[in-house]
């Protein structure tokens, strides 16, 4: 019995053993495979997870250009871009939130809303605190902080002021201000479609914002570093690249504020007191070919969706010119020898000419004018008659060689180039209408420097509406314009301007600026109305003043006024921009004439 009792306790240690060598030997293979993988880890893997470890936290931050500024001649800003922040948040932190109550030991992480605990946890109260500082409901921003994801946007431009209480909240890591901008504009509606406006992304998409977008446009920098898990706050001492943002170049324009101010003043009194459909004005520099001024009576604000839709009717607009055209036939006739400005003509009352009639817009018998008379009475007569050894080539050459039917240069957006078709299309009745301005159309920039070539002494300057460009390390570049080109001799330009001034004379009791003398030229077209037929009236009057030391050139445009004769009309306005001109810039007052050319004989 003891020798089996000895053979089981053997059986049953050996068993024992057996099972504890066998959970021995597991757990020693556990511990292998442990190491092994720790190994691997740390001698293989490990470089690769550390760096994944580190690329999930590594962030790319965009620092963003801001755009230039479009400032006036006198650097007096009219559109520039302010800093302001993109309010955003992590919706998972936001969710995980509770606020700590206040007491005296904690005032400077504790939350509360006018003194009073917050109420609620998590999305709720983050909204709460959040709410009177972005003026958004609390319940709308506890519904935005509501979702998955790591990122949402909670507002946008909001000020540094804002973005400054916000950081008073005690909410890092949860909601946080990025770096942006918004473009305003100073002065609302005074240069409105001309400026233009730019879109969400800050892009130049009208008016001058577009035509400069490309120097107006920065690069952006940016920033490589590590972020905290939460509210995406840099690691200190994680930075490892910064390239700065380099802002936009400033557009300095050559236009004068005040002077535009007082121009767009004007056009929206003429076109409400004339009772006109629209009004346009012009002021051009005579010897640089400067825009001073360029206005009409749309009242769009610059940046809004009307200005980014809509271009500058100053530029856009075009019209048949009526007898300022005249102005540029007579050049022609001196210039080719066909005239003199002293050469007598016998104007009767109609001329048929090709079986086709022409009148005067007034009933005369006949009238013995010089060629400087057919221009002070604006007579349609007159210029046919004048016109008859002017060859159709030549009244083409003229028109183009004053820039009709072309672009300004300019380059500004939505500008129209107007209508001058070739001779060959000319009809008998147009081949005589394009003597006295009707058969072809034109814009106000147009007009203005035909005159202003005949005030520049005979040489048509490239007008420019940008003066120059200073980059953002503060180095200013004059802008380049095209060359200026001689259309006619200068006696023949002293000639008609000298004419010019007669007309003016004939219009003293309703243009004119005391102690200076001025050269103009009128203009009534019919063009065509709503309906399609010739029902409405373009009314224009172009003046020089001095007329004796020519300094700038003024242009206004109007549909539709009553009264509809340019002279009446379109005249007495441009003479309040003169006296205005006149006294800013405190011009010399003019000189008695002594030269008038015959008009009669």
């Amino acid at each position: 019995m003891k020798t089996i009792a000895r053979i089981l306790k053997f059986a049953k240690m050996k068993t024992f053993a057996f099972k504890c060598i066998a959970i021995g030997a597991a757990l020693a293979l556990v511990a292998s495979m442990c190491v092994a993988q720790l190994a691997s880890i740390q001698l293989i893997d490990g470089r690769q997870m550390a760096q994944a470890a580190t690329a999930s936290r590594t962030s790319r931050v965009t620092l963003s250009a801001k755009r230039g500024r479009i400032l006036d001649a006198n650097g007096t800003v009219l559109a520039q871009s302010v800093e302001r922040y993109t309010i955003v948040a992590n919706p998972e932190a936001a969710q995980e939130f509770t606020p700590i109550t206040c007491n005296k030991n904690n005032q400077d992480y504790c939350h509360q809303i006018d003194g009073k605990p917050v109420g609620v946890t998590g999305a709720a109260a983050v909204g709460r605190l959040l709410s009177k500082e972005l003026g958004v409901s609390a319940m709308e921003l506890g519904a935005d902080l509501s979702i998955s994801g790591q990122y949402v946007v909670l507002k946008k431009d909001v000020t540094p002021q804002v973005k400054r209480s916000i950081d008073n909240l005690n909410l890092g890591g949860i909601v946080w201000g990025e770096l942006s901008s918004e473009r305003i504009y100073s002065d609302g509606d005074l240069m409105g479609s001309l400026l233009g406006g730019v879109n969400d992304d800050g892009t130049g998409v009208a008016g001058i914002e577009q035509m400069e977008n490309k120097v107006l446009t920065g690069t952006d920098g940016h920033q490589t570093y590590q972020r905290g898990n939460y509210g995406g706050e840099e690691i200190p001492g994680t930075m490892t690249e910064s390239v700065a943002a380099k802002d936009g170049s400033d557009v300095h324009l050559t236009i004068n504020r005040d002077v535009q101010w007082y121009v767009k003043k004007i056009m929206k009194e003429a076109k409400s007191s004339y009772g006109a459909a629209w009004a346009i004005g012009v002021v051009q520099d005579v010897q640089s070919g400067e825009i001073v001024a360029l206005a009409d009576s749309d009242e769009i604000e610059a940046g809004t969706d009307a200005a980014k839709m809509a271009a500058s009717r100053a530029v856009s607009e075009t019209f048949e010119p009526g007898s300022i055209g005249k102005v540029i036939s007579a050049s022609g006739y001196l210039q080719t020898g066909v005239h003199k400005m002293t050469d007598r003509f016998t104007v009767p009352n109609s001329v048929t000419e090709n079986g086709q009639t022409f009148k005067d817009a007034f009933s005369h018998g006949d009238e013995h004018w010089t060629l400087a008379g057919i221009l002070q009475q604006s007579s349609n007569n007159g210029m046919v008659i004048a016109g008859k050894n002017y060859t159709d080539e030549q009244r083409y050459e003229f028109l183009t060689k004053f820039g009709i039917g072309q672009s300004t240069g300019l380059d500004l957006p939505g500008e129209s180039n107007g209508v001058l078709t070739n001779p060959s299309s000319w009809d008998l009745r147009t081949r005589n209408t394009v003597l006295f301005g009707q058969g072809y159309t034109v814009n106000a920039l147009q007009l203005t420097n035909v005159v202003a070539t005949l005030a520049n002494k005979g040489v048509r300057q490239q007008q420019s509406i940008i003066k120059s460009v200073t980059n953002s390390d503060g180095k200013t570049t004059e802008a380049k314009h095209g060359e200026a080109t001689r259309v006619v001799d200068e006696q023949v330009a002293a000639d008609v301007i000298n004419a010019m001034e007669s007309v003016a004379e004939n219009y003293s009791k309703f243009v004119k600026v005391d102690g200076y003398r001025m050269a103009a030229k009128s203009g009534t077209a019919e063009v065509a109305g709503a309906n399609g037929s010739l029902s409405s009236i373009i009314s224009d009057y172009s003046v020089v003043i001095p007329a004796d030391n020519p300094r700038f050139v003024v242009t206004v445009v109007m549909k539709d006024p009553q009264g509809s004769y340019g002279g009446l009309t379109a005249g007495p306005v441009s003479a309040q921009i003169c006296e205005f001109l006149m006294q800013k810039y405190e011009v010399p007052v003019s000189s008695p004439r002594t030269d008038a050319i015959p008009v009669t004989w």
